[in-house]
């Protein structure tokens, strides 16, 4: 089997989050600026291998007050904390998907984490490259990082909750 170094697509890769609102309704985001390797043996993604690098200060909810808010100490921090970083450290098939393992760190914190993993077939595109794509969702705690701010409701409850759903949709290039 021989190795390959896969290229992330930046025009067609997207990393996305999800937080409850007041428990009323979600707000998401992206991250715009992020760096990346994947390598496997081949398009056997059992031995899938990942690291990502995302600027935490590319952040973008569609609302630039909040924005300004999510990158101050209150939350990502990002005068010091620069990177959000994860790296893979296993995959196994879960069903007609995979589970990918790794480490995250977020905020100065590393936790192991685990996303589901869809990966599509490998095909070969019109300029002559192999290309395939991932969509990997999963949770974390924002508490679990550090990122415990909120805010108290007048009837009770708060303002966000923990859970932030992650989605990344990944399109990979073999030269």
């Amino acid at each position: 089997m021989a190795t390959f170094q896969w290229f992330i697509d930046k025009t067609h890769t997207q990393f996305f989050f999800k937080i409850r609102h007041m428990m009323i309704s979600a707000v998401q985001g992206s991250f715009k600026s992020f760096e990346g390797t994947v390598s496997s043996e081949d398009d056997d993604w059992l031995t899938l291998k990942i690291e990502l690098t995302i600027d935490p200060a590319s952040i973008d909810s569609g609302a630039e007050g909040r924005d300004k808010h999510l990158k101050t100490k209150d939350f990502f921090d990002v005068e010091t904390y620069k990177t959000i970083h994860f790296i893979s450290t296993k995959v196994e098939k879960y069903n007609d998907d995979y589970k990918l393992y790794g480490d995250f760190t977020m905020h100065g914190v590393t936790h192991p984490i685990v996303l589901i993993l869809e990966a599509s077939s490998v095909i070969d595109d019109p300029f002559g490259n192999k290309r395939a794509g991932f969509m990997a969702t999963g949770h974390l705690s924002r508490k679990s990082f550090g990122m415990d701010w909120n805010g108290n409701l007048p009837g009770g409850g708060l303002l966000l909750g923990d859970d932030i759903l992650l989605n990344c949709e990944l399109e990979i290039i073999h030269k």
